[in-house]
């Protein structure tokens, strides 16, 4: 018999998987929630510290109970801060454990506090200043609790999408304060716990999916590449990051599963040769000379006197060794290369967004390299157009929230243009979903795939209606069979129509 234990996250206990564990053991299985001392366990003695190894001793309690009838058939489901005592109590017992279930949770390393995890990136800094968790690997000290949210809070730690009312009013009611000990006590790993299959079930809702984890490894990112081992595999949800309240069900059946070792497996990068990002650009295209300075490549075009350029912005994250860079990508060096045939300066750079948090120097490489552009003698300074692609969406909301005089067009193509929900980027400057009300008269041209990522074309349709309500000029490009990077992944004459149609479109508003 299969023994599932249960280990939820911040401020919940065992009453989250009532449901989901009621169908777990309909349908045979041994099923045991992990009483985490604090969160619905015991709440200890007086004046004693509750850490993460509070909680990896409460985890062990729970798998010693369940061991002898599970016969080494113990699955561990850790769901949000969860998998940090899961991993500490599976790297002491890992003779036990047949498969580790990461449920909408990040991926933590040894020496690192949960607190890295918090989603959201302001109250991850507040917590840190005042824990004195600042540096990566956290903190041994510190005492206290962190309050549980109000009932219209939970979106800091997560899309509630699908959680009926009545169950957020019971988890707002039953919701406990979450020890700081467990968030900035660092997890100590001894590697025993990497040779235990695992599988991530991603909640599409909270931000995340197979293709977008596929996406990463394409890029080549080494911390990624584990998660292409055989006994790895995924699921994806399609519900908010509390899938065992908004679709108990569903959770159920894929633990099941899971636990069978089904699931999703990712290639691992070079599988496909070559990845998607760096299959050849779908138009044929000059092979133009560029002129690089620093981090910077101009496509000159020929023709006299100063020009008007646009400026490429590429996406990301992308891991800072990743080879090639960005800049030298297909379809990035494609499209500066059609600019310049065009008569316009075609411009790529690299910016250093390798991490969710780095969007603030990312937009810092943005404004450098424009300016680095527009004084360059060859440039018209005055006519200028920015041109952003997927994740470096969320950069376009400095430009939409104050457009200079010389933007003359901003474009997007399968951007991202309002944070994930797991991104912790909510409250930050970095949502062009609001910043658009701003926008005035500037021109959008938004490339939209029909064939886009949910999650992703969510936060397009979430522009779309805000700029509608302003009155913002945009005019959308569809691409209705394209995918999330069409331009090497889908060369069709659908797709190579919509980039001539969205360049006709910048040209024109460069040129009027």
């Amino acid at each position: 018999m299969t023994a599932f234990i249960l280990v939820s996250g911040v401020f919940t206990g065992a009453h989250v998987w009532e449901d989901t564990a009621a169908r777990l053991a309909a349908a045979g299985a041994d099923v045991h929630t992990a009483a985490l001392t604090g969160l619905g366990g015991p709440r200890g003695t007086a004046g004693v510290r509750i850490d993460l190894e509070t909680h990896i001793t409460d985890v062990l309690a729970a798998i010693d109970s369940a061991g002898a009838a599970a016969d080494g058939e113990i699955v561990l489901v850790g769901h949000d801060y969860g998998i940090h005592p899961v991993l500490g109590a599976a790297d002491r017992r890992t003779e036990r454990i047949a498969r580790i279930v990461y449920l909408d949770s990040g991926m933590p390393k040894d020496g690192v506090p949960a607190l890295a995890a918090v989603p959201d990136l302001s109250l991850r800094e507040q917590l840190a200043r005042r824990t004195g968790a600042s540096g990566p690997g956290g903190a041994d000290g510190g005492d206290g609790e962190l309050p549980p949210p109000g009932r219209d809070d939970w979106q800091r730690w997560g899309s509630t999408e699908g959680i009926p009312e009545a169950a957020l009013d019971r988890l707002t009611a039953l919701a406990a304060p979450q020890p700081l000990g467990t968030l900035i006590q660092p997890l100590r790993l001894t590697g025993a716990v990497a040779a235990v299959p695992l599988t991530g079930v991603l909640c599409n809702g909270n931000g995340a999916s197979i293709e977008m984890v596929q996406l990463q490894v394409g890029f080549g990112d080494p911390a990624l590449q584990a998660l292409t081992a055989p006994g790895v595999t995924f699921f994806d949800l399609p519900t908010g990051h509390w899938p065992m309240l908004s679709c108990p069900a569903e959770l159920a059946e894929v633990l099941l599963r899971a636990a069978a070792g089904e699931g999703h497996r990712l290639e691992p990068a070079g599988a496909a040769e070559p990845p998607s990002h760096l299959r050849p650009f779908l138009l044929d295209v000059p092979e133009l000379p560029r002129e690089r300075t620093e981090n910077v490549d101009l496509y000159l075009p020929d023709a006299q006197g100063p020009r008007p350029a646009v400026v490429f912005v590429h996406g990301g994250p992308v891991p800072a060794e990743a080879r090639p860079t960005p800049r030298d990508w297909p379809t990035f060096v494609g499209y500066a290369r059609y600019a310049a045939e065009q008569g316009v300066v075609g411009v790529t750079f690299d910016h250093r967004l390798h991490d969710l948090a780095d969007y603030g120097r990312a937009a810092a490489d943005v404004a450098a390299a424009v300016e680095l552009v527009r004084a360059d003698p060859r440039v018209d300074a005055d006519r200028v157009a920015l041109w952003f692609f997927s994740g470096g969406g969320l950069l376009t909301a400095d430009w939409l929230g104050a457009p200079p005089a010389w933007l003359r067009c901003l474009a997007a193509s399968y951007p991202i243009l309002a944070p994930m929900p797991n991104w912790g980027l909510a409250g930050s400057r970095f949502h062009p979903a609001k910043a658009v009300a701003d926008a005035g008269a500037l021109p959008v041209v938004l490339t939209r795939a029909g064939l886009e990522m949910p999650e992703i074309a969510a936060t397009v349709e979430e522009f779309l209606a805000m700029a509608k309500d302003c009155g913002v000029n945009v005019e959308v490009v569809d691409v209705p069979h394209g995918h999330h990077g069409f331009e090497t992944r889908d060369p069709t004459d659908e797709s190579r129509e919509a980039v001539h149609h969205a360049m006709r479109s910048v040209l024109a508003h460069l040129t009027a």
